[in-house]
């Protein structure tokens, strides 16, 4: 398709702004009061996170300043610039946030308190906390001293200290001590007074104790900073072919720690000496990010603040929808042989899944079972049930995608465990990451084989399934599990390709198929046909695809979009995006589910998938989109999006007007807030047929 120029958002730019949606989160009151602390601990992960990829990938382009305008549509330096800004506005709002919270959970009875703001007693029950739990673990390094700047370790949070006699202020020593986390919990709970709660961070503890750290030294007034240091994570896999890819994997994963520096955040009260000693040693330039912030970071560790039994100011538990077919079926396959049904995580429970593979892995007329693991969880119950049924005799085949950013450890410890149990396990395609979330059994009844298929929109991991939505079909209808079958086929022999009738299958013909159906859309609406493209995913970036929007729009096909991250489209552009509309929801649970629902001149077709609308997924990636033949399905994945749509409590409008701004609500219109309203649904659907205890 020829290129024009249309109207797009920067991706990093956009990027930016969803997590400015998280942050608008932990600043919202009617938000209950810890899980505002907790956004604040989710949009410091997700920032870190991207300066880790994105900004490192554009920090890389620089080198080929000229070329890349024409790889990713606009001047890396530019955006580097833009990003900037853009990080240090959210600073400012993010330490004001904190603030608030810190103030408001006062008059709630706990307090966040550091080492100037300590009783006496207080003092005493941390001086001898330090001794017991925590002295052990610090190693402080002197770096006037040291012949080489020490290579400080990305995510670790250090103490920048600033050693001085006060007799003598020109007299003095620089040292780091790394913050060690991960043996010794962050917040220290102190001991009670009356109801009141008082919390220290393991931070403060150090800075109370710094005498004692530097007790055989000279000095005798000491500062201490926190700085953290984000490097570059992309993993460069050489095309040494003598290494295999699990090796090469394991040695990324182990560079990654020593990946280019990227972004150094520290205290703003830091003193512009040990500030500057600290740039100079880390070599950092003007191409770097040096960043003031607060007293505090890495605040993901704030995704875990602990409630202290203040139930109120925490989400109220979450209660999956017990399936009473499901729960009364002796296995869970006989009620796939009788229709399909769909689970939808978290307000259905993950169980059901997990139940059925191990019912799989016990059947003696189930014979194989393929499945595709992009990421699992810690202490997979999937995979151990994988593993009971290669012990079992199963031919169990996982695609394993060790490629998945971030995973990678997990990924490469769960293989072992299923290559020592008799798993087959296949590294997934060369060049191409598998991304599609796809479960096939296989039963022997009598001579005949019998398929069954769960596809999904996201892992088959049971604790992304507690705090993600995504939607998953099982099906035993063959129109989709015969091809599903050609998709593994290809997964363990790269050679066989497939053609595709009912599944659009990346890279082979999902962009093509979605291009039919967007020209199908055109065709119903010259002829005055219903007209329209309903779509719920996660990212919108990829250039040709937007054109194809853009020319449905100005066709007259109504679009309507809930894109949770970025998104690159403008709508309602006068004769250019008219017809289209986009929101995004950010709420307790993170969006996850893809739904594709097409008019279809009034018979809507309906698909669902692991696919995001970008040039990786559609080109680059193996994804799969399966249709919902089921007329009901159909219609419970229609309410869905349409709840999304209707939302005006949670919703923001994209790329539309001021950056983030609620979805306004009409005049007495009641508040609509759909994940909320989605469990009500699926609690009344369940009563209604049966699916509910």
């Amino acid at each position: 398709m020829a290129l024009k120029k249309i109207p797009l958002v920067n991706r990093e730019i956009s990027w930016l702004a969803f997590n400015g949606r998280v942050l608008q989160e932990a600043d919202n009151p009617d938000v209950t009061l810890i899980e505002r602390l907790r956004f604040l601990g989710i949009f410091s992960n997700n920032l870190d996170e991207f300066f880790r990829v994105r900004v490192a990938t554009l920090r890389r382009l620089l080198v080929f300043e000229r070329g890349a305008r024409k790889i990713i549509g606009d001047n890396p330096r530019k955006i580097l610039e833009k990003i900037q800004r853009i990080v240090l506005e959210y600073q400012k709002k993010f330490d004001l946030a904190f603030e608030r919270i810190i103030g408001e959970l006062k008059n709630e009875g706990i307090f966040l308190v550091n080492e100037m703001q300590l009783k006496p007693e207080q003092i005493h029950f941390l001086n001898k906390y330090f001794d017991e739990n925590i002295a052990e673990f610090i190693e402080p390094i002197l770096l006037k001293a040291a012949k080489r700047f020490p290579e400080l370790i990305d995510q670790s949070i250090y103490l920048a200290v600033k050693l001085t006699i006060t007799e003598k202020p020109s007299s003095r020593e620089y040292a780091l001590i790394e913050i060690p986390t991960r043996f010794v919990g962050r917040f220290i709970t102190l001991p009670k007074e009356g109801n009141n709660v008082y919390v220290i961070l393991i931070d403060d503890v150090i800075r109370l104790c710094l005498s004692k750290v530097f007790r055989i030294l000279p000095y005798n007034q000491f500062e201490a900073y926190t700085i953290k240091i984000t490097r570059d994570a992309e993993l460069d896999v050489d095309n040494d072919i003598s290494e295999s890819l699990l090796e090469k994997i394991s040695k990324g994963v182990k560079r990654r720690k020593r990946g280019e520096p990227v972004r150094l955040v520290y205290d703003a009260n830091i003193p512009s000496d040990l500030l500057k000693f600290i740039n100079k040693g880390l070599t950092l330039d003007d191409n770097d990010y040096v960043i003031p912030g607060g007293r505090y970071h890495n605040f993901k560790d704030f995704i875990r603040f602990p409630s202290y039994g203040r139930n109120h100011l925490v989400n109220a538990p979450f209660e999956p929808i017990s399936c009473s077919e499901l729960d009364n079926a002796l296995k869970i396959i006989d009620v796939m042989d009788e229709h399909d049904f769909m689970l939808h995580y978290p307000f259905h429970s993950f169980q059901y899944y997990i139940r059925l593979l191990r019912e799989a892995a016990i059947d003696p007329q189930v014979k194989t079972i393929h499945i595709t693991l992009y990421r699992v969880a810690a202490e997979s119950r999937v995979v151990h049930a994988l593993i009971n049924a290669a012990q079992n005799g199963k031919k169990v085949t996982a695609i394993v995608e060790l490629r998945a950013r971030f995973d990678e450890n997990a990924n490469i410890y769960w293989s072992k465990q299923m290559q020592e149990a008799g798993v087959t396990v296949i590294f997934g395609v060369p060049g191409l990451k598998v991304h599609s979330k796809m479960t096939l059994i296989t039963r022997q009844v009598k001579s005949k084989e019998h398929r069954y298929a769960i596809i999904s929109t996201g892992n088959f991991h049971e604790g992304n399934a507690n705090v993600y939505t995504d939607v998953n079909l099982f099906t035993s209808d063959s129109r989709i599990t015969n091809e599903l079958f050609k998709v593994f086929t290809f997964l363990e022999s790269n050679y066989k390709t497939f053609n595709y009738k009912h599944l659009l299958v990346s890279p082979f013909n999902m962009r093509r198929r979605l291009y039919a159906l967007l020209d199908n859309e055109m065709e119903n609406a010259a002829k005055g046909l219903p007209a329209y493209l309903y779509c719920k995913i996660n990212n919108l970036v990829d250039e040709e695809m937007i054109t194809k929007l853009y020319q449905a729009s100005r066709a007259g096909v109504k679009i309507k979009l809930v894109v949770r991250g970025t998104c690159a489209i403008v709508p309602g552009v006068k004769g250019m995006s008219d017809n289209i509309e986009v929101c995004a929801i950010v709420d307790r649970f993170l969006e996850h589910s893809r739904i594709f629902i097409f008019a279809n001149g009034g018979n809507e077709i309906c698909y669902i998938s692991s696919a995001d609308w970008m040039t990786r997924n559609l080109d680059y990636r193996v994804e799969v989109a399966t249709p919902i033949y089921d007329r009901s399905l159909i219609a419970e994945m229609r309410t869905v999006v349409d709840y999304a749509l209707r939302d005006n409590v949670k919703s923001r409008l994209v790329n539309k007007g001021s950056c983030n701004e609620y979805k306004p609500r009409g005049e007495g219109e009641p508040m609509f807030r759909s994940q909320i309203e989605l469990h009500n649904y699926y609690k009344r659907k369940a009563m209604g047929n049966n699916w509910v205890k």
